[in-house]
């Protein structure tokens, strides 16, 4: 793997990440079969490792403390906090309070005395991003993390979030973890630009697009991933199954596999750091890594702009964020006493 520094942490870490959410209870039941794969990874190169403290609700990050034993040292090991670990209303979310009881539970699953990057997993609209970023900052003095990050923040929170570090003197996030894919180009337009702009790394989730991209699922066939099953809605736009079908001849042409195509593509753009792999069995991570040596040639890369455009995402209802804006219907519609321009 070559290696590729992380924003400006200094950090060195390989352009594909293995993602963990796989291992575990949503996934790979199989703890031992879990280790043997995240071993592989290690020994094909893989420094980076990712997961969540969501996962599986802590199996995730078990399993991975456990494949880590020997080896901690020789990972960049990142894991993020925010969605619910449970029914108590406090024990989600980005305040202090959660962020620094989680971290522990993090650490304890992990085995580990401390993380190289501890990531906030989605925004949260009832915390002030000053109280969660003087939250991180302590947990870096304290040495339990290294570097901060976001994941799948809006470019303005990502703006904002890096505003209020510099006039708080706080620690800012040092990365950004978007989805991404030849699918899901809408971060193109403003969430990489301004990740360049503060010199975020970024790794990137989803290059395979949730598996559509693995060539498996056409047009006019029923899916079968266990990912269908859980988010059936994905899997049936006419516009993404549409691209995908111009996708697999083009793959034919170039003499590639639509996985190799896909993970090529993700780690093409100049603003991605690394792209993070999800694999199950051991058979899903050898094929991703048999076209770690893929390049596109101009030709593809064009071929690909035209079936799906630069920052377009095919379907623009596939968003893994909505804002409040968007969400609540009182923030979108005035009280209909207010509604008409003119009036008594």
């Amino acid at each position: 793997m070559k290696m590729r520094t992380l924003g400006r942490t200094g950090i060195k870490v390989s352009p594909y990440c293995l993602g963990a959410m796989m291992f575990g209870a949503w996934g790979n039941t199989d703890h031992d079969d879990s280790i043997r794969i995240i071993h592989r990874a290690l020994d094909a190169g893989i420094n980076f490792v990712d997961t969540a403290d969501v996962y599986a609700q802590g199996e995730s990050e078990e399993i991975v403390g456990k494949a880590l034993k020997g080896r901690r040292d020789d990972v960049v090991l990142a894991t993020k906090a925010h969605a619910p670990m449970g029914d108590d209303p406090n024990h989600r979310g980005n305040s202090r309070r959660w962020l620094v009881a989680e971290v522990e539970n993090s650490l304890r699953r992990l085995q580990t005395d401390h993380l190289d990057l501890y990531q906030i997993h989605r925004p949260d609209p009832e915390t002030d991003v000053e109280e969660t970023l003087s939250a991180l900052t302590d947990l870096v003095r304290s040495g339990k993390v290294r570097a901060i990050g976001s994941s799948t923040f809006p470019a303005s929170e990502i703006v904002e979030a890096q505003w209020v570090a510099e006039r708080r003197g706080l620690q800012r996030f040092r990365t950004e973890q978007p989805p991404y894919s030849i699918l899901n180009r809408g971060i193109e337009r403003e969430v990489l630009p301004v990740c360049r702009r503060y010199g975020m790394g970024t790794l990137v989730w989803s290059p395979l697009a949730m598996g559509m991209l693995t060539g498996r699922i056409r047009k006019g066939q029923e899916a079968g991933t266990q990912r269908a099953q859980r988010t059936p809605g994905r899997f049936t736009d006419e516009r993404k199954l549409d691209a995908v079908e111009e996708l697999i001849p083009l793959a034919e042409k170039a003499n590639l596999s639509m996985v190799h195509m896909a993970m090529a593509f993700a780690v093409s753009h100049p603003a991605v750091t690394s792209a993070i792999i999800g694999p199950r069995t051991m058979e899903q991570l050898e094929d991703v890594l048999a076209g770690a040596e893929v390049t596109l040639d101009d030709e593809v890369l064009d071929r690909i702009d035209e079936i799906v455009p630069p920052g377009v995402d095919a379907n623009p209802g596939d968003v893994s964020y909505e804002p409040p804006a968007i969400g609540d219907v009182s923030l979108r519609r005035r009280p209909p006493g207010e509604r008409a321009a003119a009036g008594n």
